[in-house]
Formats: structure tokens, C-alpha cells, sequence
């Protein structure tokens, strides 16, 4: 298994069923040091998706209190870990990457730090779990993914934006069935 894409790179792979051996590894030595609960580790995008082809990178949810109030201990740790807090500005998020080496030009992990239970934490775990269970959003996701290749394999931003009005159907259907 092959995990890393460099800055800006958009490339998908075949699914890999050892993404989510991976997820396990790296949660488990999450686990070993820092004090964080289990079930606020997550498994989260493509890579999380049985049988969708997804970007190299594998992503992670971790859940946290209080975002703002987030000790030093818990970022030390990260590090520790090899996770190094990224520039990236998102309302209620943290992100974090794990890179190939000390060039820092390759990144294969994100951790996605938020409040547990949070709208966005509830929002990406619905989106996961939404896809591995309905084919036809699935395949659609898929076919917007591709769309976008089509044209570009750069532009991670503009990847995301490609994708973003699809990802907000899947979390309305969220607040529509609570």
C-alpha cells in the first residue's frame, strides 16, 4: 500500500482494504500516546468508503472536549506521532498531516481535530457511513470525483469546491431525518 500525495496533487487509486488496516495501526499508536477515547477516533473519508477509489491520503477524525481549550499535551503528543498542525484555516477544525519525510513535501495522513458530537463531527461520520451504505450516492460521489480529473489534477481547493454542493446534500439528509 502506497499512501502520499504532494502539495496540491489530486490523484485517485483503487480501493485498498489495507486503508483501513492502516486507519487501525495509526489509531492504536495514537492511543499509546495520548490519553483520547477510542470511539473518538475515526476512520473518515474516501478511504473509509468500501470500494471507492479515493486520493492516497488517509484521513482521520479525532474528537476532542473543547477545541479552544485543547492542551499542549494533546498537540506534543500529535507530534510525537508524527502529526505536524497545519496553516489551514476551518471554522471548528484543526488540521494535521503526517509527511513521507523531513522535506515535508509528501503528505499520507490528515487528522481532522474537532469537538466530539460537534456539527461537523456528526456531519463527517454521517457522510461515511451514508455512502457505505447506499450505492447509487456512492457511485454518484465517484462520478463527480472524476468529472473533476477530467479537467485538472491539481487544485486541491478547487477539488474540494468541486465537490462541496454534493457533500451538503448528503448532510442535509442528515438534519432532515433527526
Amino acid at each position: 500500500m502506497q499512501l502520499g500525495l504532494k502539495r496540491d496533487e489530486i490523484r485517485l487509486v483503487g480501493y485498498n482494504p489495507e486503508w483501513t488496516k492502516e486507519f487501525s495501526r495509526v489509531r492504536d499508536h495514537l492511543l499509546q500516546n495520548i490519553q483520547l477515547n477510542e470511539n473518538w477516533i475515526q476512520h473518515i473519508g474516501s478511504t473509509a468508503i468500501k470500494g471507492m477509489p479515493a486520493k492516497p491520503i488517509l484521513d482521520i477524525l479525532v474528537g476532542v472536549n473543547d477545541l479552544n481549550n485543547a492542551d499542549s499535551s494533546l498537540f506534543t503528543g500529535l507530534k510525537n506521532c508524527g502529526f505536524l498542525r497545519l496553516k489551514v484555516e476551518r471554522p471548528g477544525e484543526i488540521v494535521l498531516a503526517k509527511f513521507t519525510d523531513q522535506t515535508y513535501e509528501v503528505k499520507t495522513h490528515y487528522i481532522h481535530l474537532t469537538e466530539y458530537r460537534s456539527e461537523l463531527w456528526n456531519n463527517l461520520i454521517f457522510f461515511r457511513d451514508y455512502l457505505n451504505s447506499n450505492e447509487t450516492a456512492r457511485q454518484r460521489y465517484l462520478e463527480i470525483k472524476k468529472e473533476y480529473l477530467e479537467k485538472s489534477s491539481t487544485g486541491i481547493n478547487e477539488y474540494t469546491d468541486y465537490k462541496e454542493e454534493f457533500i451538503k446534500y448528503i448532510y442535509s439528509k442528515r438534519t432532515s431525518q433527526n
